[in-house]
C-alpha cells in the first residue's frame, strides 16, 4: 500500500512552498494592509506590493486621513523596502474616476445615498487590480479586509470577520466566486484591530499606530454636497421644503445637501411635531418631509444582485436569510423573493427606518457567519 505523499497545503491554500507562491497585496499604506504584506514576507511568500494612487493627492478632494494618497504611497513604499519585497504604485485616476467617482456624484444628484467604497472594491480593486496580480502572475491577491474566506463543500464562501466591531462584509458583498477564488483576506480571524496593531509593533512597522482611514476618501469632512458640486458645477439648486402633505414650509438651497432619515439642519424650526426627510424629488427640486413612522418600510426592492449561495438565486421562490440594509446597522430577519437572477423583493419581519435608494442590501445566513452576496436599493417606497 502506497504512502500519501501529497504536499500540505500552505496557510494561503496552495499545495507547494510558500516561497514559490506569489502574491500580490494591494497595499492601501494604512496598518491594515501593512501588516498583510509583512506578516507574509516573514512567512517566506514571494510578496508583490501594489498600491493604487487613485485620485490627484494634490488636489482639494484630497484630504488628511484618506487612503491612496500621497503620504500613504509613501508609507506602503517603506514597509516594502524594509521587508524587502517588491512595491509597485499604480495610477488608477482615471479608472477611478470613472468607474466610481462619477458614478457618486450622478446617483447622488438622482436623490440616492451611494456608497462608493463597494463600487471601488467592485469595480476597481477587485477587476482592474486583481487582473494586475494575474498579469504578475500570482497565485493570489491578499487584502487587508476584515473579512473572512472559508472553504465549503462546494468551494470558497464568504463569511464575517471575527471581530463584528471591525467586519467590512457590507462593503464586499459584491465580490464574485471567481473573485473569491483567487482572493485571501488573512485578518479576517482576527478577535480584533489591536491584534493587528501588535502585529504591526511586533515587525517594527512604523504605521502601527496610524489612524484609521475615512470610509470614503475622496469627500473632504464628510461634506458629500462640496464635492458634487465641485463635481457636478450649479447642482445645487434651490427648491422648496414640501410636507408630506403638500404644506411648502421652506426653501433648501440643494437638493445634494440632504439625506432621507436627516432631522437636523431642515431650517423649520417652531413645528409641534418632529419632521424627517421621507423624499427627495430631483425632477421637481423639492426635499419632503413627514412625520417619523413615514421612514419606515416593509418592503425594499433590490438589482444587480451578486448571489454567494450554493444553489441558483432563482431555485427557491423564497429565501429566509438576514440582511443589512446599511453597514451600521444589524443584520435583520428578511424574506428575499427572486424576481429574477439580479433583482429581488426583500420583505424586512421588522420595518427599517430610512431605508435609502442607493445604499446597499446585504445578505447574511440567519445562524452563522456566512455571506449569501447583496445587492443594491434602487427606489424607495
Amino acid at each position: 500500500m502506497a504512502l500519501d505523499t501529497e504536499t500540505p497545503l500552505n496557510s494561503l491554500g496552495f499545495a507547494k512552498p510558500p516561497s514559490e507562491t506569489r502574491v500580490v497585496v494591494a497595499m492601501s499604506g494604512g496598518v491594515d494592509s501593512s501588516v498583510v504584506a509583512a506578516y507574509l514576507a516573514d512567512q517566506g511568500y514571494d510578496v508583490v506590493g501594489v498600491t493604487l494612487q487613485l485620485y490627484d493627492h494634490g488636489a482639494a478632494l484630497a484630504k488628511k486621513g484618506a487612503c491612496c494618497a500621497g503620504i500613504d504611497i509613501h508609507d506602503a513604499r517603506r514597509v516594502a523596502e524594509e521587508r524587502g519585497f517588491p512595491h509597485y504604485v499604480l495610477d488608477y485616476e482615471n479608472i477611478f474616476k470613472d468607474a466610481v467617482i462619477d458614478e457618486f456624484a450622478d446617483s447622488y444628484l438622482a436623490g440616492a445615498t451611494p456608497v462608493p467604497c463597494i463600487r471601488c472594491n467592485e469595480r476597481v480593486k477587485f477587476k482592474d487590480l486583481l487582473e494586475t496580480a494575474k498579469d504578475l502572475e500570482a497565485d493570489c491577491m491578499a487584502t487587508g479586509h476584515y473579512i473572512q474566506r472559508k472553504m465549503g463543500p462546494n468551494g470558497p464562501e464568504l463569511h464575517r470577520a471575527e471581530d463584528a466591531n471591525r467586519d467590512q462584509s457590507y462593503f464586499l458583498f459584491s465580490t464574485t466566486p471567481d473573485q473569491l477564488d483567487f482572493l485571501r483576506f488573512p485578518l479576517g480571524h482576527l478577535p480584533s484591530k489591536d491584534a493587528t496593531r501588535e502585529m504591526a509593533a511586533q515587525y517594527g512597522l512604523a504605521v502601527a499606530d496610524k489612524p484609521d482611514s475615512q470610509d470614503i476618501c475622496f469627500v473632504p469632512n464628510g461634506n458629500y454636497a462640496s464635492v458634487i458640486e465641485k463635481l457636478r458645477p450649479g447642482a445645487a439648486e434651490p427648491g422648496e421644503i414640501v410636507h408630506a402633505d403638500g404644506r411648502v414650509l421652506a426653501q433648501h438651497d440643494g437638493v445634494i445637501h440632504y439625506t432621507i432619515g436627516q432631522r437636523r439642519g431642515l431650517g423649520i424650526g417652531g413645528l409641534c411635531e418632529p419632521l424627517y426627510v421621507v423624499k427627495l424629488d430631483v425632477d421637481k427640486k423639492q426635499v419632503v418631509v413627514g412625520p417619523k413612522e413615514m421612514l419606515s418600510t416593509r418592503t425594499v426592492p433590490v438589482r444587480e444582485i451578486n448571489w454567494l449561495g450554493d444553489a441558483p438565486f432563482t431555485s427557491q421562490e423564497e429565501w429566509h436569510v438576514s440582511v443589512k440594509v446599511r453597514s451600521t446597522r444589524p443584520p435583520q430577519e428578511a424574506i428575499i423573493r427572486p424576481l429574477s437572477d439580479t433583482t429581488a423583493e426583500i420583505e424586512l419581519l421588522t420595518p427599517e427606518e430610512g431605508v435609502s435608494p442607493g445604499q446597499a442590501c446585504v445578505f447574511y445566513a440567519s445562524e452563522g457567519s456566512r455571506i449569501f452576496g447583496g445587492g443594491w436599493i434602487w427606489r424607495g417606497y
